[in-house]
């Protein structure tokens, strides 16, 4: 059977309370990367967590493909022809899905823009992790492991990807008040697994007595990679962190294998930006942007990142911007 080149991955309705849907029910379509990002994972819980309470019917728009702004957009025009009334948006391309967006802001539909900053089009509130802050935490938290000395390796991840940037930066700007610390290699492992461990398992046999004493990597899945690197090299495994908080990493955490990760928060984009959408239908006001600073998960706090992402609760707008 021959398959359409761009079709719905996923599309989940949240039913009303009591079971039955109104015809007129308000709807949410919310757009994510693919299925596998643990990320775009918690996004789409929070985002149902929230539309449930408020009796909206959600709809969630996955790629099948990651990072496909082709398919990002056929999935655009799909929402707008079924007239979804305001739309959580995960951009897999910042620059790529400006049109697309641009329709949505033609067609007057409220778009509340979460994770990834898009570089133009119209939204009524950005919501996102801040970056720089979480990685520069996360650093500090490394480096204070480390004693402030010994050899470093940086995992970056792709420049073409805005979260990147920002997690370099605070790693550099840590490394500024750790005179001690050298940094052996610092390089693009395309935020994944599978290339920071052929990275590191190349170095580890170019150099097997290579002194690593921290890996400082810019996502969760390029230090699960250095984990694995060092144990099929049956090396001891350095001082590990990474950023997500994700499962994997939390298994790590408690295990001993990583040190600690930070918290980039999907659950705040998913409810925030339905909970600002709801509020955009009813107009209500809201901040135009929201910059969460989450905290860095280690042995002393990993409880609660234990509970399954659905479990866990929605935090508000108004604990997010009390002062």
């Amino acid at each position: 059977m021959k398959q359409r080149p761009f079709c719905i991955a996923a599309a989940v309705t949240i039913l009303l309370p009591f079971g039955m849907i109104s015809a007129t029910a308000e709807t949410l379509a919310v757009f994510t990367k693919s299925a596998g990002n643990p990320i775009a994972r918690a996004t789409r819980a929070g985002a149902e967590q929230v539309a449930k309470a408020n009796g909206f019917t959600l709809f969630h728009y996955i790629p099948t493909s990651a990072d496909n702004p082709r398919q990002q957009a056929a999935l655009v025009d799909e929402a707008l022809a079924a007239k979804r009334d305001a739309f959580v948006f995960t951009p897999v391309d910042v620059k790529a899905m400006v049109p697309a967006v641009q329709k949505i802001n033609a067609a007057g539909f409220p778009l509340v823009n979460v994770a990834d900053k898009l570089a133009g089009g119209d939204s009524i509130a950005f919501i996102g992790t801040d970056d720089y802050a979480i990685a520069l935490d996360t650093a500090r938290f490394l480096l204070k492991a480390m004693g402030s000395k010994g050899n470093l390796i940086i995992l970056e991840g792709p420049d073409t990807i805005p979260s990147a940037a920002g997690r370099l930066r605070g790693f550099k700007d840590a490394l500024k008040d750790a005179p001690n610390v050298k940094v052996t290699l610092s390089k693009n492992a395309l935020y994944a697994r599978p290339a920071a461990a052929d990275l590191l398992k190349a170095m580890l046999k170019a150099n097997p007595n290579a002194q690593v004493d921290g890996i400082l990597a810019a996502n969760d899945a390029m230090a699960l990679g250095a984990v694995d690197a060092f144990k099929e090299a049956k090396k001891p495994v350095p001082l590990i962190t990474g950023i997500n908080a994700g499962k994997e990493a939390v298994d790590m955490i408690k295990a001993g294998d990583m040190l600690a990760s930070g918290d980039y928060n999907g659950l705040i984009d998913g409810c925030l930006g339905a909970e600002i959408a709801i509020r955009a239908l009813r107009k209500q006001e809201s901040p135009k942007e929201i910059l969460a600073k989450t905290q860095v998960v280690d042995k002393g706090n990993l409880a609660q990142y234990e509970i399954p992402v659905e479990r866990r609760p929605c935090p508000t707008l108004a604990s997010m911007t009390a002062k």
